[in-house]
């Protein structure tokens, strides 16, 4: 039986505030042992939006780029979330000079930024999350689930998604001070 195509969720954020709110979304779809990849430019918003998921896992410790020590992991939310920043390990021998293995922890939810130098490391079954400037403050956001877990799951973002969409727009903003998503698209393309 074949793989399932991945299915990607395409959004837009028009500030940090937003771009946390999204990740604070993601949040309640996690289960421990999801992996997030995380690409984009410098600055595009991928610590932002772990910010926004940590807090969204009920952590309360300040979120910080683990671009200098590597690796932090975070306790006290519904699950512990390790982040990772493989950013300045130049090959992918680093990484498992590194142990990365030994980092994908299935009791945690984690999360690596840099993800996609490294994806083939990583399990198959996982969430990409690309983060592209758009100019000024708005980002696209590409969420794009690989593997069977992530199937129903990437429907079940879109809903949510859509559903926070239509409620900001009747009632004001749920998540976020200034939350206003762009319109959600979705294609099974890769």
């Amino acid at each position: 039986m074949a793989a399932p195509k991945p299915k990607k969720l395409t959004l837009e954020s028009h500030s940090a505030a937003e771009t946390q709110s999204l990740g604070g979304l993601l949040a309640p779809m996690l289960v421990p042992g999801d992996v997030l990849v995380m690409s984009g430019d410098l600055g595009a918003g991928k610590t932002t939006f772990v910010q926004g998921l940590a807090k969204g896992l009920g952590i309360v410790e300040r979120v910080t780029s683990p671009t200098f020590v590597l690796m932090k992991e975070y306790q006290g939310g519904r699950f512990p979330l390790m982040h990772l920043d493989v950013y300045r390990l130049g090959k992918v021998q680093e990484v498992i000079d590194l142990g990365i293995d030994e980092y994908l922890d299935p009791s945690y939810v984690v999360v690596v930024e840099w993800g996609d130098k490294v994806e083939p490391l990583l399990p198959q079954d996982h969430l990409t999350i690309e983060l592209v400037h758009g100019g000024a403050d708005v980002r696209t956001i590409t969420l794009t689930g690989k593997g069977a877990p992530w199937a129903g799951r990437m429907d079940s973002i879109k809903k949510m998604v859509e559903g926070l969409a239509v409620s900001s727009r009747a009632s004001g903003p749920r998540l976020g001070e200034d939350f206003q998503p762009g319109s959600p698209t979705e294609s099974g393309n890769n």
